[in-house]
């Protein structure tokens, strides 16, 4: 599947402001800008394992495509949501567990590139990534 493989980070976009309105204090916000984030995803089918490995957390999400899960930012924000696939992207639409708010994040290939959207109370952000 075209999101197969293991994907490096290579820049962002308006990260930082992205965790600012996340309410990422300013040192995480730092650090999160430069974490060397390294996504290995693979698809069979609707499942989907996506392995995250950076300087500060290594771990390992399972999920069916329309199915609810759980999830944790590496900060700690807790939410619940589910990815979905329109046309050639992927869209996660996600609820804080905190205060109910919603974070969208979209993953498509462009080009030779994964391009991470995220958006949160109208701040958008993104990451790009090569193989």
């Amino acid at each position: 599947m075209a999101f197969d493989g293991t994907w490096k980070i290579d820049r962002n976009e308006n990260y930082e402001k992205f965790m600012e309105a996340m309410g990422v204090g300013m040192m995480k916000r730092k650090l999160g800008a430069h974490d060397n984030l390294k996504i290995t995803i693979q698809q069979d089918g609707n499942k989907f394992t996506i392995k995250e490995a950076s300087n500060f957390r290594n771990i390992e999400i399972e999920f069916t495509l329309g199915v609810n899960f759980e999830y944790s930012l590496a900060d700690g924000t807790e939410l619940s949501g589910a990815w979905n696939l329109e046309g050639n992207k992927l869209v996660g639409t996600f609820t804080r567990k905190d205060n109910g708010k919603v974070l969208k994040a979209y993953r498509e290939i462009v080009g030779e590139e994964l391009v991470q959207t995220y958006v949160y109370e109208g701040v958008e952000s993104k990451r790009i990534f090569k193989r």
